[in-house]
């Protein structure tokens, strides 16, 4: 899917990391691979997603024609089973940035862009009985022990995004501290705003979710179905990748739970809800990045 930014890349510096962050289909991958052949670099992943093997076509991770075309890094390194945080990816792109090409880092999670220009606190890992706990508790009850335990997080955290509760909860029961306690001791950060050149991608709600439509049949067409079947078997024992949007409704169409054209339905369903969530963390977090329109905002 073409799309044309609002963006002269020779403004752009051949030294400073570039750093292009956006709601998921906004184009982000196209521009960075048109800076990395113009102008040179290496393409270095910062979603969530597009870290873990099998989902290549559902999480729009670049094809193998794209990756021959510039240097990429961290892309579907993870294997599907594993697990991976935002203090994982950070403590693998700072070498990136210190060796090799210039570095391009794009992708549409806020978290691993604030980890990277603000610091992150070193919080131990989660014990696996608690995370269990955490999966099987309702996000009510998480928030209310938020509200309870941890009001300074619980009054600033992205309250409908269940991957933002529960990361606050576990850090509270794993480490007996609130995660506010521990993001006040907050390192200096890897890549200061200063050092860099952020980008961010904006576009018109309208014209993105029919972008999205559009994007989600390309997937289908271009096997997405083929490899939610390859992954059928690893499934039930995935952590992270199961949060993939369209992979549980792919998953449960094969399993006979629903017909194509629903689980088609809440996939397209669920990743506007996505792009709208983004939007918002993007205005009350990134006020200091370049504005980029994504040929609609």
């Amino acid at each position: 899917m073409a799309c044309k930014h609002l963006i002269n890349i020779d403004t752009l510096s051949d030294e400073l990391p570039i750093l292009i962050a956006g709601p998921t289909a906004s184009g982000k991958s196209a521009l960075a691979l048109e800076i990395a052949e113009h102008r040179g670099g290496r393409i270095i992943n910062a979603d969530a997603l597009q870290v873990y093997d099998g989902w290549r076509v559902l999480t729009a991770r670049p094809s193998v024609a794209d990756e021959a075309r510039a240097p990429h890094a961290l892309y579907g390194h993870v294997p599907f089973e594993g697990d991976y945080s935002t203090g994982q990816w950070l403590r693998e792109v700072v070498p990136l940035l210190r060796a090799g090409p210039r570095p391009i880092i794009l992708g549409g999670t806020g978290l691993n862009f604030a980890a990277l220009t603000e610091g992150l606190a070193d919080i131990p890992p989660t014990p696996p009985a608690i995370r269990a706990r955490a999966d099987a508790l309702p996000l009510a009850a998480m928030l209310a022990d938020l509200d309870r335990e941890d009001p300074v997080i619980a009054a600033r955290i992205d309250r409908a995004n269940p991957m933002r509760v529960q990361r606050a909860w576990e850090v509270l029961r794993a480490t007996g501290r609130p995660l506010s306690d521990w993001q006040a001791e907050t390192p200096a950060p890897a890549l200061p705003l200063a050092a860099c050149q952020p980008l961010l991608l904006e576009a018109d709600p309208a014209w993105l979710n029919a972008r999205i439509e559009t994007r989600f049949d390309l997937m289908l067409r271009a096997g997405a179905m083929d490899e939610a079947r390859a992954i059928l078997p690893l499934w039930d024992s995935a952590k992270g990748a199961r949060k993939a949007i369209g992979g549980p409704e792919l998953i449960a169409c094969l399993r006979g739970e629903l017909s194509l054209a629903a689980a088609r339905e809440a996939s397209i369903i669920g990743s506007r809800q996505y792009a709208k969530r983004q939007r918002t963390w993007f205005r009350a977090r990134m006020g200091h990045w370049r504005r980029i329109s994504a040929n609609g905002a």
